[in-house]
């Protein structure tokens, strides 16, 4: 008997003990966020695997000093993109100008006259009555002196000993340096194409060097291709090694345009994204105000060009303190440095508690990939449907809200009000954007905001095509809502995109979407050309290519508070959709 209630005993107390062990553990997992509570598990490997990397960033400190740092850090090199992308509305300017007239001094008669006296015996005027840019007379015609209104019918030929330019705007710009007028005309819309050319080739290029050896790293090396290459082209000697350098210029800024916004995302938690993409998106906007007064007072084209690319003179050298993607580096199993910029990240944030019980070999089960090992190119872009689907809509949509955006931007006098007040007032409309689109992505969610504001975009231009050439009032007004509009929808993109692809595939699907916007980009110049055949022309296919992507933006799934896909079978499969509790907030 006594043996036996001793047995009871202790297997009473052996149960009170594992009972009291059991309550530590589930108290344990409750005091934790709710991203952290899981169901009793049979053990702590099983538990793990159920741990995603916001609930890691989360606990770091989703959006703390840490990511802070690292946007004002990639504020730097940014502000070079409009500077570049929409330096051709200054430099490649054609001012006022008329043939060289020296061919026709035929003697004391020719040189006794006044300037003005000049002109009239050796420049045609043209229907308007404003003296031929391109023509001058084969002779000196003195009887116009006397009669200066029956000219229609006397012999003129091509400018013989080059222009004479106004520079009372542009002290020096492509077309004076080079005379790329009359017949050379287009020769200056041509410069914005083989930009963007090389912006085109080098998204695809860097797009896929950062998923394969990191954004960092990549970034540094695009820094140092756009600063060489900027610096370049502000010391051409002739318009064929101009045009070389600013193709290789577009080709390293290209990644400085993709792979910023990639870093920053992905150290950014869900409830940040917006704000965080948004916020990036300002930098553009603030710098874009900042050009028409920058041309303004540096108006020669060869020192606004040095001027432009020399901020990144500063950004390679704050370049160290960036941090690596935690992300990518689990996604490539490099745990190990995964864990050591997560433990920056928490120590600048002030939340070393939890990485101190943060292990790397947990890190590698936060993210799960098939194969550590693999390399990923664009060829996985088209290996399965949807990531097919996914790279087709998005390519077309990149496409659309690119060349419409430029086609406003890079039509700044066309608009019939000063260049450096229109490229102002352009850049100042782009801030309202920015504002209401934070509302709108919030509530009515990435899709419908992208489709949303590409249909108001092309609105405008609509409009504007029944508005006369000489009410420049209404013409700027609908000009910049247009701008507004693409602008909100250029932000959207970015952030949209991003959200899409995975992570294993970001860089590479930012990559192939940045190559269809510039090639959208590199057309809209092109476009412009069409205006010399019908003035409204261009306008309608910008229209129709806004309409297109609109719709196309339909067919994309929803990114509004799910989590950032990290493999491409997590595009396969549905995502579930992942929305911050208040707990959950309040660890934020």
């Amino acid at each position: 008997m006594t043996s036996s209630r001793e047995q009871s005993c202790m297997s009473i107390n052996q149960r009170s003990v594992t009972e009291t062990k059991k309550k530590k553990k589930d108290a344990l997992f409750s005091s934790l966020p709710p991203v952290w509570c899981f169901p009793p598990l049979s053990s702590t490997t099983s538990s793990v695997s159920k741990m995603k990397f916001e609930n890691v960033l989360a606990e770091v400190n989703g959006f703390g000093r840490f990511q802070i740092r690292t946007l004002l850090l990639l504020v730097i090199p940014r502000m070079t993109l409009p500077f570049h992308f929409l330096l051709n509305n200054f430099i490649s300017v054609i001012p006022s100008h008329r043939c060289n007239i020296r061919a026709l001094d035929d003697g004391e008669i020719f040189r006794n006259l006044s300037l003005e006296d000049k002109l009239v015996a050796s420049i045609p005027l043209q229907s308007d009555g404003s003296p031929s840019s391109c023509q001058m007379f084969a002779e000196p015609q003195y009887h116009l002196l006397y009669n200066s209104t029956n000219s229609t019918d006397l012999p003129t030929i091509p400018c013989q000993d080059g222009w004479v330019y106004d520079n009372s705007v542009f002290k020096s710009t492509l077309a004076t340096e080079w005379d790329l007028v009359c017949d050379k005309r287009s020769v200056n819309r041509v410069t914005a194409t083989i930009f963007f050319m090389g912006v085109m080739l080098g998204a695809a290029v860097f797009g896929y060097l950062s998923d394969r050896f990191g954004r960092k790293g990549t970034l540094l090396v695009s820094y140092i291709m756009t600063t060489i290459f900027g610096f370049a082209s502000a010391f051409s000697y002739n318009f064929n090694m101009f045009a070389a350098m600013r193709f290789f210029t577009g080709f390293g800024i290209s990644g400085i345009s993709i792979i910023s916004i990639v870093l920053c995302i992905e150290w950014v938690g869900i409830k940040h994204r917006t704000l965080v993409g948004v916020l990036m998106s300002l930098d553009w906007s603030f710098s874009t105000i900042l050009l028409p007064g920058v041309a303004y007072f540096v108006n020669d084209w060869r020192y606004l060009t040095a001027t432009v690319t020399s901020p990144l003179l500063p950004a390679i050298v704050c370049w160290r303190w960036l941090p690596e993607s935690a992300r990518w580096l689990i996604s490539t199993g490099k745990v190990n440095s995964a864990h050591f910029h997560l433990t920056k990240c928490a120590k600048i944030n002030r939340r070393e508690e939890f990485i101190a019980d943060l292990k790397p070999e947990i890190l590698s089960k936060v993210i799960l990939v098939e194969d550590e090992n693999r390399k990923y190119s664009y060829m996985d872009l088209v290996k399965t449907p949807k990531m097919r689907r996914l790279a087709l809509l998005t390519g077309i949509v990149w496409f659309g809200v690119a060349c419409v955006y430029y086609g406003i931007s890079l039509n700044v006098p066309g608009f019939g009000v000063d260049i450096y007040l229109t490229q102002f007032i352009y850049a100042i409309s782009e801030i309202p954007g920015k504002i209401f689109i934070i509302f709108f992505l919030n509530k009515l969610g990435r899709r419908w905001t992208q489709a949303g504001t590409l249909g108001f975009t092309g609105l405008c231009l609509f409009c504007n095509i029944f508005v006369p050439q000489n009410m420049w009032i209404a013409r700027t007004a609908f000009g910049a809502a247009g701008k507004m509009f693409a602008e909100a929808a250029f932000t959207t993109v970015f952030l949209y995109t991003t959200e899409l692809y995975p992570t294993v595939m970001r860089q590479n699907g930012l990559g192939f979407s940045s190559f269809a916007a510039r090639t959208g980009v590199s057309l809209s110049p092109l476009v412009m050309i069409l205006e010399d055949i019908k003035s409204y022309l261009p306008n309608i296919i910008f229209i129709l290519v806004a309409c297109i992507a609109s719709v196309s933006t339909s067919f994309l799934p929803e990114t509004l508070n799910v989590r950032l896909p990290e493999t491409i079978e997590d595009i396969e499969q549905t995502r579930r959709r992942s929305i911050p509790t208040s707990d959950e907030n309040a660890t934020l």
